[in-house]
């Protein structure tokens, strides 16, 4: 990755978001995996908030090779991840369980025992959220959370509505939603409709997050989530008022940014 592949911005505010726009995926995922795996190596016991999707990727595959060639260790590393379809089987290719194996887990020295998903056939949704809740505060809370975004502003499978809803919840998916994820399937008729989600709660209370998005279908997106109201309608606003947090992004995301000027 050279130097002229990433550029940083800034809309001028002392506390605001720190953004990264790159000139490719590539440069992106590389810059990404430079801020996780920097921050992994700083703290033994490391809790990692994990997201899926196609934007991570790239992120994921550069952390395995790091990985491989001895630049970042998991093997202390403990991973939450935001979501999971209800219902799913884990073993169902189409899981996010499935996805982090594929992806991460399977290509790295983690400790399967370490990594967590919320379960897609839990008998009672409600009692397997706060388990999940209860399960991420004992471990010190989320040193470091991944997230992508939604073309509607969505984070981990938190969808607009009239309030942020802070527990690991059920949540019912918009038809845009899942018309988005309909891609992944044979059809949109296969795609769940419901999904269990980590609040808005843990993601907050996470001490830094780095969220990674690209395309020009996620421009209005990362416009509103950076420069619009804050609002639940757009769940990635709210990040604005968290202390520490990263955008990593390619052109095409930052295409409708107006009150980011580069350093």
């Amino acid at each position: 990755m050279k130097t002229t592949d990433v550029k940083a911005y800034s809309n001028g505010k002392e506390n605001g978001v720190r953004l990264f726009v790159c000139k490719s995926y590539d440069a992106l995922s590389a810059k990404a995996a430079a801020i996780v795996s920097g921050e992994i190596n700083k703290k033994a016991n490391f809790v990692l908030g994990l997201a899926t999707g196609t934007s991570p990727i790239g992120l994921y595959t550069e952390l395995a090779r790091l990985n491989d060639e001895g630049k970042v260790d998991f093997s202390r590393v403990t991973t939450y991840n935001l979501d999971e379809y209800y219902p799913i089987d884990a073993e169902n290719d189409q899981s996010y369980r499935y996805f982090m194996n594929k992806y991460l887990f399977n290509k790295v020295n983690i400790n399967m025992d370490d990594t967590h998903l919320l379960n897609g056939r839990a008998p009672d949704p409600e009692a397997e959220c706060r388990a999940y809740d209860e399960a991420i505060v004992n471990a010190g809370n989320i040193d470091l959370q991944v997230l992508g975004i939604g073309c509607n502003g969505h984070i981990g499978f938190n969808e607009p509505g009239d309030k942020f809803i802070m527990g690991t919840h059920l949540v019912e998916l918009t038809e845009n939603t899942i018309e988005a994820n309909s891609r992944l399937f044979n059809s949109a008729d296969e795609v769940p409709r419901h999904a269990l989600s980590m609040g808005i709660g843990a993601i907050m209370n996470a001490k830094s997050i780095v969220l990674v998005a690209n395309g020009k279908n996620k421009a209005k997106a990362v416009k509103d989530a950076l420069e619009g109201e804050i609002t639940p309608y757009c769940q990635a606003s709210i990040l604005r008022l968290h202390k520490n947090v990263v955008f990593v992004i390619d052109e095409d995301a930052a295409s409708e940014l107006t009150e980011y000027k580069p350093l």
